[in-house]
């Protein structure tokens, strides 16, 4: 990891080093035209996995389709009782039918090669000044759309397999439910230069992008032509081991802007959090243990104990097997991750084989928590997420996959949390960051400026009263929870949904209310209780008026128009 920076007396979060411009001299794809994907996609697919079943298939029907060839080429020769129980490649040398054999495996590969060139042929896409499209299918066609002001992020993923031969599946994520449009597959160089012009375009930087290119001469098209298919695969796959061991997507940033993840640090942190499972199973085998004890010392033949010694193995084992499991694929998915900026948002890249990086543009992202457990404590360790719009559906969010893409930082100290939130929070004013820390997450300290929940409400949260609360800027809703988890989420007032105030008889009662601040589906809720029902009214009031000078102000959607005006002057 990057050398920690001490955090400053005054709250300011640590500059960071400046962004590197985007690189240069790459085609732009972004030219209206109907371009294909990599001619390998139909076989990364769902190639792969028709082989797989024909395989199955023809080890399982091999004898019949064997002797159904025999009979149609050799009908003299077909004898299945000459034939039962011997080895089809003996069989075919012995009767001289290697040229015919050859014949149709090589009709077979035809008819599949056929088939993948149809598939591929058929499967396009398109970069407009508007819209990302795509648009498949032989039969049955369909077409997928995503508007250019709508995008929420570019996804590129690099799946173990495909990784080694340089391709890469480019996911555009959308605003809405199942508004994603996936690119897969593409080569890896390319899908990078794609991911590039979407998100310039997207930033509202169209005219910055064709200035600069106005200055430079740009790649001939016809140059990548004339290396052979050959040349081609080989550098990509050399690309793609390389990747293995100097990682990816890190060549256009400043190596000091990275915030990367000790592995020491990562697997502790992941084996604490381990120790809840196995709390939560010594708990459950207790609670069984003293279930079946009466029931084995009940048996007079002596064999109970055999009886309890056997369940226990077969609810104990199970369970210690999905624990390390779970732990496995949390610390996997963590391993070689990295967050920097870029020129188009912040980039964050995690996977040891299958690599996944994501890049979020300015503006996009709705609520931002950091989390500490209380087995994190004394090494001073923290989490943040993230509230950000997926364009899955409610199910595709449930996915592990869609779950570590609202994970900003899977564990860092003090120093990286900062670094963090100065890039997922880049327009934060330096007079709100001791909220955040010194009263926020620290907190509660002397001259507390939040909002708390009354004493008399304290049996609602009763280890966590007294930092339970919330604190309102012109920037943000500071909502600041927990003891035992210590959370403080950011709700920015220029992307919050909505603010809303609730109140139960029993809050009626006690003269309290309670707040909720809406924002996108996502791990950070926004809600806290017990607050002084009147003060909670001015409260809710102040909110929205704040939130929507706010959103007045707002143009981080186009973060890069000030430069396209720069650029064309």
């Amino acid at each position: 990891m990057s050398t920690p920076q001490s955090p400053d007396p005054s709250g300011a979060l640590p500059p960071l080093p400046p962004v590197p411009p985007a690189p240069a001299g790459r085609e732009s794809l972004a030219d209206a035209e109907w371009h294909r994907l990599h001619p390998l996609t139909p076989l990364f697919k769902g190639g792969l996995v028709l082989i797989i079943v024909a395989g199955i298939v023809l080890n399982n029907f091999r004898d019949r389709i064997i002797y159904w060839g025999i009979g149609l080429f050799a009908p003299e020769e077909a004898n299945v009782g000459d034939y039962a129980g011997g080895d089809p490649v003996d069989w075919v040398l012995e009767n001289n039918l290697i040229l015919i054999a050859l014949l149709v495996i090589l009709g077979v590969l035809i008819v599949l090669i056929a088939l993948f060139w149809m598939v591929w042929r058929f499967q396009e896409f398109r970069i407009s000044d508007e819209h990302v499209e795509v648009r498949k299918g032989i039969i049955f066609r369909s077409q997928r759309r995503a508007p250019l002001d709508r995008v929420q992020g570019v996804n590129l993923t690099r799946p173990f397999p495909a990784r080694l031969i340089g391709m890469a599946k480019l996911e555009v994520v959308g605003a809405g439910t199942d508004a994603n449009v996936p690119l897969e597959y593409l080569s890896t160089t390319k899908a990078e230069t794609v991911r590039s012009d979407i998100l310039h375009l997207a930033s509202g930087a169209r005219a910055a992008r064709e200035a600069r290119q106005q200055g430079r001469s740009v790649q001939n098209p016809g140059s990548a032509g004339a290396a052979t298919i050959r040349s081609q695969l080989i550098g990509s796959m050399n690309g793609g081991v390389n990747d293995l061991i100097g990682g990816v997507d890190l060549g256009d940033v400043v190596p000091e802007s990275v915030v990367k993840i000790p592995t020491g640090r990562l697997i502790g942190s992941q084996v604490l959090a381990g120790v809840l499972w196995l709390v939560f199973f010594l708990v459950v085998f207790a609670v069984f243990i003293a279930t079946m004890l009466p029931i084995a010392l009940a048996n007079e033949d002596g064999d109970g104990r055999f009886v309890l010694l056997g369940a226990g193995l077969g609810v104990g084992i199970p369970f210690i097997i999905a624990a390390v499991a779970i732990t496995w694929a949390q610390i996997s998915k963590s391993l070689r991750y990295s967050i920097a900026p870029t020129p188009d948002g912040v980039r964050i890249t995690f996977g040891l084989f299958t690599t996944v990086t994501e890049t979020i543009p300015p503006g996009r992202i709705f609520a931002v928590e950091v989390t500490q457990s209380i087995l994190w404590r004394p090494f001073g360790w923290w989490t943040i997420k993230i509230n950000r719009m997926s364009g899955k559906s409610a199910s595709q969010q449930q996915s592990s996959t869609a779950q570590q893409f609202n994970v900003v930082l899977p564990v860092g100290t003090r120093a990286d949390v900062e670094r963090v939130l100065a890039l997922v929070l880049p327009d934060m004013p330096v007079e709100d960051r001791p909220l955040v820390w010194e009263h926020g997450i620290l907190g509660p300290q002397a001259g507390d400026p939040y909002q708390v929940l009354q004493k008399r409400g304290w049996w609602r949260r009763p280890f966590s009263w007294k930092r339970h609360g919330f604190a309102v800027t012109d920037f943000a809703v500071i909502m600041r929870r927990g003891n035992f988890w210590r959370k403080l989420a950011v709700f920015p007032l220029a992307r919050l949904q909505g603010v809303s105030a609730a109140q139960g008889p029993i809050d009626r009662a006690q003269r309290v209310a309670i707040l909720k601040a809406h924002s996108v589906t996502g791990p950070v809720l926004g809600d806290v209780v017990g607050i002084e029902s009147v003060e909670l009214t001015a409260a809710v009031d102040d909110i929205s008026r704040r939130a929507a000078a706010a959103a007045g102000r707002d143009h981080s959607h186009r973060w890069a128009q000030d430069a396209a005006h720069e650029w064309s002057a």
